[in-house]
């Protein structure tokens, strides 16, 4: 449980990816507490209508709000594409934080072209968030959208690195960085280049599969790790409303709404540190 002291910062998702998000924001908030919550029971979201994911989404902000969290963040692409107003209504005033503004916010800076890949699963990029996002803040952009669902499966399965996730990663990637090590140095960089400069990992399991990744795209395309960007932004929104904790040390509450062990298991290789199954307290929502 959390301890008593400065609120925790509520963390959401519809599984164990967004603990990439944690990881991150732990990094970044070494003072801060947190209440992660996994809703383990409904996963996936993404082949959920847009008004299941609201409702869901609300259940378990309602659920973080008992914890008297001092701001939300959904670490979750498909619930920051479709729920984030909606949450964000709900929880009011309370900063929310969702991880598609901030990874497209960091993609405009990162790219010198303007030629931009966005690996997502197949509802972030059939819902076009991304790409809006991206568009809004940079008009002249050029997206385009990979629906990448292997990938999902490979980091929780562990088989993040090594030639399996190399060879998987090319099956999405290859056509458009054909050439490896030389895509970015000189043909991506102009705006007739032919391979994007930046690639934006936009689901939260990428970030396990950021060495595959890079090993087909080369050494100079830019990746944009959407969860370092979500945690940059958490940690900004907090200095700059006077949220932040000064001191005392990190302390996490896990939640989930089935499956403890498998949470655990799988949960630690996404946190990178050990998760025991009963720290992880199970909910209904």
């Amino acid at each position: 449980m959390t301890r008593a002291g400065s609120p925790p910062i509520g963390v959401f998702d519809s599984g164990i990816g967004g603990l990439t998000v944690l990881r991150a924001l732990l990094a970044q908030l070494p003072h801060e507490r947190f209440a992660y919550l996994g809703d383990t029971a409904r996963l996936p979201y993404g082949t959920k209508t847009g008004e299941t994911v609201v409702r869901y989404c609300l259940q378990a902000a309602d659920a973080l709000l008992d914890l008297d969290v001092k701001c939300l963040v959904v670490a979750c692409n498909t619930a920051s594409a479709v729920a984030l107003a909606a949450i964000r209504e709900r929880v009011a005033p309370l900063p929310v934080i969702g991880v598609v503004e901030p990874g497209a916010e960091a993609a405009c800076v990162a790219s010198r072209s303007g030629y931009i890949a966005v690996m997502a699963t197949e509802r972030t990029v059939s819902g076009g968030a991304y790409r809006q996002a991206i568009l809004e803040r940079r008009p002249d952009a050029r997206v385009v959208s990979l629906a990448a669902q292997l990938l999902v499966a490979l980091a929780e399965e562990g088989l993040a690195e090594g030639p399996i996730a190399e060879s998987i990663a090319r099956h999405y990637l290859g056509a458009l960085f054909a050439g490896g090590a030389e895509c970015g140095a000189d043909r991506g960089n102009d705006r007739g280049g032919s391979a994007p400069d930046t690639v934006v990992l936009g689901c939260t399991h990428f970030p396990m599969l950021a060495a595959a990744i890079r090993a087909v795209v080369g050494p100079h395309v830019r990746i944009v790790d959407s969860a370092e960007t979500a945690a940059a932004a958490v940690r900004s929104e907090l200095f700059r409303s006077g949220l932040a904790s000064p001191d005392g040390a990190s302390a996490v509450q896990f939640i989930a709404t089935d499956g403890a062990e498998r949470f655990a298991r799988v949960g630690s290789r996404f946190l990178g540190r050990a998760i025991r199954p009963g720290e992880v307290q199970l909910i209904d929502l």
